[in-house]
């Protein structure tokens, strides 16, 4: 037994000072890391800036009482739709017709002592040529006629007020829109001293969006314009789109109608109007939105897909660099705005850059990747 035990040993011994002393050369390389690429393309990139706003009616119009009485009938459907003309309201008219009565018997009057005053000028004017009466008294004629006809002009007024008061007792809608509910009931005086309103109507299709929009940000795009850096985007060609609520997007695309003249000295900014069409009333007036509103257009804009961006400790935005010889480089980045699933970059890239858009939780800054399938340079389009 002795005999076969020593060369077991050395054999044992042998090989397992074998295994300790391999060259790490011969263990099996790492596989190389496949990423998907993307070439950064200039290519014209809109300028949008999303800012808050209050939906608001174009045309408002508060109906009220012109004249005094009682409520009669409410004729309208509260929350309905009304058309310029309609009948709203019925007001008494019977003190009304009362007075229209009185001031055309005062006017039949003042026209019977006219036509009396007018026959006496005449006989006056054909007697005192020949000194029948005297010149004092066919004056006297002259000045009576006068003041019929002023008395009767003064009556036809008043049946013209008159007419016009009785008019008012039948209350109807100024402009055509959504009428609110009713601010007064049956039975209810009205115009008794004071303006009374009746009810509130608000146009709602098109409808309106007021933006504000810091000055700072209007002296940058300014700024922008005059260097040459971006191209001013004209204000029927601008795409506002309006953001809800949930974050949805309203389906239908609205336009810029003008940018107020004046800074609003408490808060420093200036208000943009914009309109949208609300067929279905989806859009109330007092709402608070957001709206995406394109204000300039970069010629040789650079952008970068949205999954492509990584984070560092500091929340810094960075892309992965592939280098000539396929190696990982970090970059980091100043983005703008987004488009769609892209953020637009303001600096840390160039033109001819490839970055590194799959495959990024492999890929280490310094090793060496291989390119699987590289994303040619293609033009990303801008519509939102």
């Amino acid at each position: 037994m002795k005999k076969f035990f020593v060369p077991l040993c050395l054999s044992a011994l042998a090989l397992a000072l074998s295994a300790c002393g391999k060259n790490p050369a011969t263990e099996e390389k790492k596989p190389v890391v496949k990423v998907s690429t993307e070439v950064i393309v200039p290519q014209a990139l809109s300028i949008n800036n999303e800012l808050s706003g209050r939906v608001v009616a174009p045309r408002v119009a508060q109906v009220s009482a012109r004249v005094a009485g009682v409520v009669l009938k409410r004729v309208f459907e509260e929350g309905s739709e009304v058309k310029q003309g309609d009948v709203l309201f019925i007001i008494d008219p019977a003190p009304l017709q009362a007075e229209l009565d009185s001031a055309q018997a005062a006017l039949r009057k003042s026209e019977a002592l006219a036509f009396q005053a007018k026959l006496q000028d005449q006989r006056y004017s054909a007697l005192v040529d020949s000194n029948a009466v005297s010149r004092q008294d066919y004056d006297n004629a002259r000045a009576q006629t006068l003041q019929a006809q002023a008395d009767v002009a003064a009556n036809k007024a008043a049946v013209q007020r008159a007419k016009l008061n009785l008019g008012y007792a039948t209350v109807k809608a100024p402009i055509s829109g959504r009428i609110g509910r009713a601010l007064v009931t049956e039975g209810a005086l009205v115009g008794q001293g004071e303006v009374t309103p009746l009810a509130l109507i608000q146009q709602l299709d098109p409808i309106q969006v007021d933006l504000m929009q810091s000055t700072r940000d209007l002296d940058n795009l300014r700024d922008s314009f005059r260097a040459g850096e971006l191209q001013q985007v004209g204000k029927n060609q601008a795409r506002v789109t309006l953001i809800r609520d949930n974050g949805s997007f309203y389906p239908l695309p609205g336009k810029l109608l003008f940018t107020d003249v004046s800074v609003e000295p408490s808060t420093g900014q200036i208000i943009l109007r914009s309109e949208f069409a609300n067929p279905d009333r989806d859009l109330l007036p007092g709402s608070f939105v957001r709206v995406r509103l394109e204000q300039a257009v970069n010629k040789q804009g650079l952008s970068v897909p949205q999954r492509a961006i990584l984070r560092d400790s500091a929340g810094v935005p960075l892309v992965l660099l592939v280098d000539a010889e396929n190696r990982i480089k970090q970059q980091p980045l100043q983005l703008g705005g987004a488009i769609n699933d892209r953020w637009i970059v303001n600096d840390g890239l160039k033109a001819g850059d490839r970055i590194v858009i799959e495959g990024l939780q492999h890929a280490r800054p310094g090793e060496q990747v291989q390119i699987d399938d590289p994303t040619p340079p293609l033009a990303h389009s801008t519509d939102r």
